[in-house]
């Protein structure tokens, strides 16, 4: 398994970063360069415990889809997602949220394991594991940007 830890500081409180990362559309624009849409929506328009989510994107030129259940949510301290079909062998994803001088640490852990085994080991070590750091640290950027845009600043 391959596995990467981002750590982001975003000038806004913890419920904010919070409430922002578990927004289905916040995800959405972020992704746009992916080309990522929703097919099926969570449940009320917002991630809750148990809420599947089915998402198109398009990576390396290839059309890619991808279900994923949210789980664990202490809100305003962390929740998962992890993929329940989609193309990785394993997909999971915890987010955690702790106060930070500056506003709000998140921290994402991200494990997964490309699928063809000894190849996708490989494939994982040679380039997946920062392709996959890079597209959340251009999310949490994203996140960040939005969020100190609207003054959600911290306490």
């Amino acid at each position: 398994m391959a596995e990467f830890v981002l750590e982001t500081v975003i000038a806004a409180a913890p419920e904010a970063v919070f409430a922002a990362s578990l927004d289905p559309g916040l995800h959405v624009r972020s992704m746009a360069q992916y080309g990522e849409t929703m097919i099926e929506a969570p449940e009320g328009g917002v991630f809750r415990e148990g809420s599947t989510v089915t998402w198109r994107a398009r990576h390396f030129g290839i059309p890619f889809r991808l279900r994923s259940l949210v789980f664990d949510i202490d809100r305003p301290r962390r929740f998962c997602d992890r993929q329940i079909s989609g193309p990785f062998g394993d997909f999971l994803h915890e987010l955690v949220f702790e106060e930070h001088p500056q506003g709000t640490l998140m921290r994402d852990t991200i494990t997964f394991r490309s699928p063809l085994g000894l190849l996708g080991r490989m494939v994982d070590r040679l380039f997946m594991r920062e392709y996959m750091r890079r597209i959340i640290a251009e999310r949490n950027a994203v996140l960040a940007q939005e969020l100190e845009g609207r003054g959600a600043t911290a306490r």
